[in-house]
This record gives structure tokens, C-alpha cells and sequence, in this order.
């Protein structure tokens, strides 16, 4: 039996990585908890690389209480002090500090729209965009439209939101399908 084709970004030696590959990445996300942890795992992976983040991943949700925005907006100094202690997340100030900004912006965000979900999918008239590149090296590093977001999330005082985290999130919650065409997932996503 021929093996299955993958991306071509994909580390097949990391099971871990293979996993969120074949069963989340590109998949559409429309819960505001799953959404809110995407977010700020992008945002302490910009430097790194999404490998070192995904190992760290159950870490990070022990340590940001699930990804609960709610208490994760309440986070003080005390609390912030604490993380920054923490080996099994990134120990970056800005980036545990921005966590807690983008939470409570977040917050303000889903006050306003109803929802995080609701907010961000209109961007995309909430259907995903579905390319068709064909090799890696055509998917692009940002786009218009991460633009247009990263710049809006930035108006609203959010950090660690540049366009490339921006679109790298957007791929990762499937407003974007850049599964290549010869990627056993492109048409799976689509469903």
C-alpha cells in the first residue's frame, strides 16, 4: 500500500507533529477557547519553531489555566512571575506578558462582536479560503488579508499579531486551506 502524500513542510519523524498535521492543522475552528489557544501558541512560537511549541503544548494549557480567557485576562504580576518560572512553557516576558494583553483584548473583542469566532470569520465571509498550491514553496509567509487582521488586532493593542503570525494562525485554525493539492488533507479540510 502506497503511503499516504503529505505536506511538504511536515517532519514525518515527529509523531507528534504528524498528528497535528493529519488531524487539526487546517481543520476550521469556530470555538473561542480553541481559538483563543491557537492565538497565543503562535504567538510564543514567532522565533521558533512549531515543533518545539506542539511539545510544549500540554505545558502551556496546564499553565494558562486551559486557555480560559477569562482567568487568563485576570493574570497579575504575581501570576506572571510564576510562568516566567516555568520550564515547560517559553519563559519570554513579552510573550507570557502579551498572553494576558491579548486575553483581555480578546475579552473586549468578544464584548463587542459577541464572539472572538464571529469577529475574526468575517473576514472570510466565515468560508474558508482554499488554495491550490501545488508546492511548498508557493504558499506564502502572509497575504492581504493576514495584513488586513494583524493590523486590526493591533489597533485593538494586541501583541505578537504580525501578519506572518497572523497567517500562520489562520492556516492553523483552517480560514485558510494550505494543504497542498497532493496532501491527503486537502480534501478532507474541505468537508
Amino acid at each position: 500500500m502506497k503511503p499516504k502524500e503529505r505536506c511538504g513542510w511536515l517532519n514525518l519523524n515527529n509523531e507528534l507533529y504528524v498528528s497535528y498535521h493529519d488531524h487539526e492543522w487546517g481543520v476550521p475552528v469556530h470555538d473561542d477557547q480553541k481559538l483563543f489557544e491557537m492565538l497565543i501558541l503562535e504567538g510564543a512560537q514567532a522565533g521558533l519553531s512549531w515543533e518545539t511549541i506542539l511539545k510544549k503544548r500540554d505545558n502551556y494549557r496546564d499553565a494558562f489555566d486551559r486557555f480560559d480567557v477569562d482567568k487568563v485576562a485576570l493574570y497579575d504580576d504575581e501570576k506572571i512571575a510564576s510562568l516566567l518560572l516555568d520550564e515547560g512553557i517559553v519563559r519570554n516576558r513579552l510573550k507570557v506578558t502579551s498572553a494576558v494583553t491579548n486575553a483581555r483584548i480578546f475579552k473586549m473583542i468578544q464584548d463587542e462582536y459577541g464572539s472572538f469566532d464571529r469577529y475574526l470569520w468575517g473576514f472570510v465571509n466565515n468560508t474558508p479560503v482554499v488554495n491550490k498550491f501545488e508546492v511548498l514553496s508557493e504558499v506564502p509567509a502572509k497575504t492581504e488579508l493576514s495584513d488586513q487582521i494583524s493590523k486590526d488586532l493591533k489597533k485593538r493593542g494586541m501583541k505578537f499579531v504580525g501578519s506572518t503570525i497572523i497567517y500562520a494562525y489562520m492556516q492553523a485554525i483552517g480560514m485558510v486551506n494550505d494543504h497542498t493539492l497532493n496532501c491527503f488533507r486537502h480534501e478532507e479540510v474541505k468537508l
